[in-house]
């Protein structure tokens, strides 16, 4: 599975990660994400590692935290980057909508 969890959705390969509200600066990166859906706070919960950008380590010197991730596809979700992790990568998570497909679930009509 995802090496984050068995019960997780999971995306491998370049990501953009948008760096500034008005998009000017956006990078590519390798990033690996994983994701689940939370019960106890009713939201997707999303987090991943992005690989070494010596841009994205210098908008978190800046400090900047809050990024768009986007994958090839069309998905994108918010989320906070991290301290640097040993390798000069960044760790990211988030809450809400990931940036990458998840199964779409229906959920039955509740008797009253």
């Amino acid at each position: 599975m995802s090496g984050f969890g068995d019960d997780e959705e999971e995306y491998k390969g370049t990501v953009t990660v948008v760096l500034d509200t008005d998009e000017r600066t956006a990078v590519e990166v390798r990033a690996h994400m994983a994701g689940h859906f939370s019960p106890l706070t009713g939201d997707y919960r999303w987090r991943g590692r992005l690989s070494p950008s010596p841009e994205v380590t210098e908008a978190f010197r800046r400090g900047i935290r809050t990024v768009v991730v986007r994958t090839p596809d069309g998905f994108e979700g918010t989320g906070v980057l991290d301290e640097p992790n040993l390798w000069g990568g960044h760790p990211v998570n988030g809450a809400g909508s990931p940036p990458f497909a998840v199964p779409s679930i229906e959920i039955d009509e509740l008797d009253d």
